[in-house]
């Protein structure tokens, strides 16, 4: 079942010859969380392996949103439509509180699996495309989970901005492996540190004072959620994407990077570009409105896509293969789509059958890919040889 080849021969060529080229100018990273993670390092034992670290901070932002999932559906529990008093209950802080936690230990365990590789020796391409791979899931859930924080009330923000927060965010992400795919190096973004800070605090904030606290007028009639609104769409219109576009100008001008032409400079374009699109096209025109009526499902799917999608472009980048131009995950969305708008009685099947199958094909991509990395590198995923241990 999990023995299918996606990496051809140039794939596992491209990884042989592979070799870790980030920068990371972040001064919280470099001066308080890179130094946090080098003490604490020291203590984690030797027989933990760096996936371990990696997949467990994963499954900490997994139980977050499934505890999200099952304790606010419909994205009301801090406030409903109409609504003019919050209800506040011993449960909703307990819950925003665990989720401050699960977020904060996802992000430190995140920081410490490279640490842990190389203090064991073991850093290599299989780590890095682990760890890149499960982030493009991660950087999806913490929106995704953020939402409940403020509900939908008049204090809040529709669902369709709700969810065009969640693009945002994402789409930060795979601009940067896009820069990447050109110049050869990750330039880390100083947003990501600064967001696992804020998405933690506005969580135990929620959890020690109540989400109430967020409920407030900034000025006239602009809201807190206004403000943080405003503060994601423009990190990546005016810090993240003009960033990255001038490191890909210099790579050109310096010649440091693919020389791509610039019909191959914008291949990994296409295949997210008719993605979001089509799932915009989806929530817009929906005549049962499955945006409003089924949010975190409607999310789950751009989510999973969005991973999918991210992380054939990371394997492509570190291979130094052609990226998909369209990725053929979106030839079934669009069958998806296509089904419930000319047959609406039948949307929600179809949303909830392309989920399941959504979630299965990422599943089996990703532990496909990482068995034929194993194989071919005769290592071990989650295991540290003896001879690491001593």
């Amino acid at each position: 079942m999990f023995n299918y080849k996606y990496l051809t021969k140039e794939h596992l060529k491209g990884f042989n010859n592979y070799k870790y080229n980030a920068i990371d100018t972040s001064p919280l990273s470099r001066y308080v969380m890179h130094p946090t993670w080098n003490f604490c390092v020291k203590f984690i034992p030797k027989w933990i392996a760096p996936n371990v670290l990696t997949f467990a901070g994963f499954l900490c932002m997994v139980l977050c949103a499934l505890i999200i999932l099952v304790y606010d559906y419909d994205c009301t529990a801090s406030g409903r439509p109409g609504e003019y008093e919050i209800e506040e209950s011993m449960l909703s802080r307990v819950v925003f509180t665990v989720c401050a936690f699960l977020i904060f230990i996802a992000y430190n365990l995140d920081g410490m699996d490279g640490k842990q590789a190389r203090r064991l020796g073991l850093s290599g391409p299989l780590g890095e495309m682990f760890d890149h791979g499960l982030d493009s899931y991660i950087v999806f859930l913490i929106p995704y989970c953020l939402i409940s924080v403020f509900g939908r009330d008049q204090y809040s923000t529709t669902v369709f901005r709700a969810y065009l927060i969640v693009m945002s965010i994402v789409l930060n992400f795979y601009v940067s492996h896009w820069e990447k795919y050109n110049t050869r190096t990750l330039y880390l973004p100083w947003g990501y540190d600064l967001s696992m800070w804020a998405s933690s605090l506005l969580f135990l904030l929620a959890g020690i004072k109540g989400p109430a606290v967020y409920k407030v007028i900034v000025y006239g009639n602009f809201k807190f959620v206004d403000a943080l609104e405003m503060t994601i769409h423009a990190t990546g219109l005016f810090t993240t994407l003009p960033v990255a576009i001038y490191n890909v100008y210099l790579s050109y001008k310096n010649k440091t990077g693919h020389m791509y032409s610039m019909t191959e400079c914008l291949r990994p374009i296409w295949g997210m570009l008719i993605m979001t699109v089509t799932m915009t096209v989806w929530v817009l025109c929906s005549s049962n409105d499955i945006l409003a009526n089924d949010p975190r499902m409607v999310l789950l799917v751009f989510g999973t896509l969005f991973s999918n999608i991210s992380s054939r472009l990371i394997v492509a980048e570190m291979s130094e293969q052609r990226c998909d131009t369209i990725s053929w995950i979106n030839i079934p969305l669009i069958t998806a789509v296509v089904i419930s708008l000319y047959q609406p009685q039948f949307e929600i099947t179809a949303l909830y059958v392309f989920l399941v199958f959504a979630i299965a094909a990422h599943v089996h991509y990703g532990v496909c890919v990482v068995r034929q990395m194993c194989d071919h590198f005769k290592i071990k995923c989650f295991i540290v040889p003896k001879e690491k241990r001593k």
